[in-house]
């Protein structure tokens, strides 16, 4: 199969275009910079000049293949909302093209607003607590007739090359000089690493359900504290709880996050595609020191 990925360099979308190569499939990866291009030619892909915010290039590369990934986001938390806009009409310009016809169209969507007091499962409808618009666009585009499904993927996709959240923690111990957690730091982060998440894509690429949703979770829910005192055993930092205002001068930009309480389960993904994550738990690829320097 011909695909088209959308944020095929980045650090999920690039293991994902080199899943999809070492099964068989071609791949036509979008590419805003010279750099990207020559990344993805590396790696065995073609390179799709283009962006998100380009409209008309995302047309021209979904036309030109038999399936979608949807990996891209711009990660700009100052202008959030304006990111989630885009995404959104990146989805129903992607959706457009496909309309219509059995090609897939894989739209990631998160799992960090689904504080349910329970582990979230693919048959819980999104809450809406987060402003992200990628998982609703996917759902309209499927009750169009387009073979769209969603992928949530949890807090922590981790792995070589991670930037995400987890790194965030550790700059945060750093530059306070103590591994902080919130609270009693009992609350769980749900994580998958970028290798598992990304074969997971491929699976859903192949076998999905227009209108299914599929979880990327190998670990359900990995408590914030256990998360803490990995951290400040390999910096040699003294591991404490944080609470109100001090978690909020610690965490910063992330305090909210860093205080959601939100496993999920994976056992319907697991079921119905047969996915079996097979990588390092987060804790165990913590251990390994690479986030550490080591």
């Amino acid at each position: 199969m011909r695909v088209f990925v959308t944020g095929a360099t980045g650090f999920i979308g690039s293991a994902i275009v080199q899943e999809l190569l070492g099964a068989g499939h071609q791949v036509l990866g979008l590419a805003r910079s010279e750099a990207a291009a020559q990344a993805l030619a590396a790696a065995g892909a073609e390179a799709h000049p283009g962006s998100l915010e380009d409209l008309d290039s995302l047309r021209r590369g979904a036309a030109a293949a038999e399936g979608v990934i949807h990996a891209g986001f711009i990660h700009d938390f100052a202008n959030f909302q304006a990111s989630c806009e885009t995404d959104r009409r990146a989805i129903e310009t992607l959706g457009g093209v496909l309309a219509g016809s059995d090609r897939p169209l894989v739209v990631t969507a998160g799992l960090a607003g689904f504080a349910l007091g329970r582990p979230s499962t693919e048959d819980d409808d999104n809450p809406g607590a987060a402003p992200r618009l990628s998982e609703p666009a996917a759902l309209a585009q499927a009750a169009q007739g387009v073979r769209a499904m969603v992928l949530r993927l949890p807090p922590s996709v981790h792995g070589a090359g991670d930037y995400g959240f987890v790194p965030a923690i550790i700059g945060f111990a750093r530059a306070n000089g103590v591994a902080a957690y919130p609270g009693e730091g009992l609350n769980r982060w749900p994580a998958v690493h970028r290798l598992d998440a990304a074969r997971l894509y491929r699976l859903v690429l192949e076998q999905g359900v227009a209108g299914a949703r599929y979880h990327g979770v190998a670990d359900e829910g990995v408590p914030m504290r256990d998360i803490a005192e990995v951290i400040g055993r390999h910096l040699h930092l003294p591991v404490a709880s944080k609470s109100g205002q001090e978690a909020a001068d610690h965490f910063t930009w992330l305090a909210t996050f860093a205080a959601n309480d939100v496993p999920a389960s994976s056992a319907l993904t697991r079921q119905r595609l047969g996915w079996q994550p097979t990588q390092p738990s987060l804790l165990e690829d913590l251990e390994q020191g690479s986030y550490f320097g080591g």
